[in-house]
C-alpha cells in the first residue's frame, strides 16, 4: 500500500491539476485523470484508494473549518456541495 504520505503528495497532485486551468476546465480534469493512471501504475489499486482516502479525508476537514464559519454543519455543507 501507498505510504500515506506519498498518497498525500499524489492528491496534492491531483487537486492542483484540477486547479490549473481555469479556462480549460476538461483539460484540468484530464490531468487529474493522468495522475491517477500514474498512481494505478505505480502503486496499484491500495495506492489509489490511499490517494482516494486522503482526498476525501482533507476535503472533509476544509468542509469542516467552512461550515463551522459559517454556522453550518459539515454534513449539510457536504450536501449542498455534493448531491444534485
Amino acid at each position: 500500500m501507498a505510504s500515506p504520505p506519498r498518497a498525500r503528495t499524489w492528491a496534492y497532485e491531483a487537486v492542483l491539476a484540477v486547479l490549473s486551468d481555469d479556462l480549460n476546465a476538461e483539460q484540468g480534469t484530464e490531468r487529474a485523470r493522468a495522475v491517477a493512471a500514474a498512481v494505478l501504475a505505480e502503486a496499484g489499486e491500495p495506492g489509489l484508494t490511499e490517494t482516494v482516502v486522503v482526498l476525501s479525508s482533507t476535503l472533509a476537514e476544509a468542509l469542516e473549518r467552512i461550515a463551522a464559519e459559517r454556522g453550518l454543519l459539515a454534513a449539510d455543507l457536504a450536501e449542498i456541495w455534493f448531491v444534485d
